[in-house]
């Protein structure tokens, strides 16, 4: 009886060792494969991309961020790969998306900044006459109204210019003509509208001359019929509060003005008050001459 109980615990002891190797030999699996799923997340996290160092993950992510347009993330991959791949095959295709990711963002000065950058840096590229677009595109979108500074208005007409230069047989030739017809119209409109004021003013003979000079730099204004008829009116306004002695010799340069408005504008929008101020000014000097 002794011998059968002593047999039976042994083997308890046997069978308990056995279990106890089992699990540890299963717990070192368990804590190897929790080990394995700390190195590797399941899923790509922006943050794990971020700080990668595997740069054809973070190209591809910013890619993929860029097309499903999210743009933030995207800029900040791009912008570890921009020093990462400069003079590599890819450094083209990253440097203008680069650019083009700031634009997306309406980042207009950094992104035209970036793609004047990428014209001169990348003339060869397969992006390069997008990019020299793109870059005058950026200085037409931040040109202000006509009544600011205009500097870089003229800049966008600049830039625009050089990229006709460069690619003359460009697709885009009808859109930048267009472009800078509208960039040109706000010029001409601030040059009008600051030569008038001087009539609004009541300073008729610097009107009259400032409105000539206006029509000079941009002798196919759409304002001239406006520019032609105000330079009559102020020569007419400004005879009219001269002293007697000078009167006679300004209203006929006030005549002279309504024989070239006459002649410039035969349908013009002011037609029938040319008229009417002619017949005045005939008046005056029949007047002054004593008739």
């Amino acid at each position: 009886m002794k011998r059968i109980v002593y047999l039976l615990v042994i083997i308890s002891l046997i069978f308990s060792a056995c279990s106890q190797k089992g699990e540890l030999a299963a717990g070192g699996k368990r804590r190897h494969h929790h080990h394995r799923e700390q190195r590797v997340p399941r899923r790509i996290t922006y943050n794990y991309v971020l700080r990668s160092s595997d740069y054809n993950l973070k190209y591809q992510k910013a890619f993929e961020y860029y097309n499903k347009k999210k743009y933030y993330k995207a800029l900040d991959l791009f912008s570890q790969l921009v020093p990462h791949y400069r003079g590599e095959m890819r450094g083209d295709e990253v440097l203008f998306y680069y650019a083009l990711t700031n634009f997306k963002l309406k980042d207009y000065v950094t992104a035209g900044y970036y793609f004047k950058n990428f014209a001169y840096s990348y003339p060869n590229s397969e992006f390069a006459e997008e990019a020299m677009f793109m870059s005058a595109y950026c200085y037409y979108l931040m040109s202000p109204r006509w009544s600011l500074d205009q500097k870089m208005t003229n800049d966008a007409i600049t830039q625009f210019e050089l990229f006709l230069s460069k690619y003359p047989n460009s697709e885009k030739l009808d859109s930048v003509n267009h472009l800078i017809d509208k960039l040109r119209y706000k010029l001409q409109e601030k040059s009008y509208r600051n030569a008038k004021l001087y009539y609004d003013l009541g300073y008729y003979h610097a009107a009259s001359i400032s409105l000539g000079n206006s029509l000079k730099d941009y002798p196919d204004s759409p304002f001239k019929d406006d520019i032609l008829y105000y330079t009559a009116l102020s020569r007419y306004d400004y005879a009219n509060k001269s002293i007697a002695q000078k009167q006679e010799q300004r209203y006929m340069d006030a005549l002279d003005a309504i024989l070239t408005y006459n002649d410039e504008m035969p349908n013009g929008k002011y037609l029938d008050k040319i008229n009417a101020l002619e017949k005045k000014i005939n008046a005056k000097l029949d007047k002054i001459r004593g008739k």
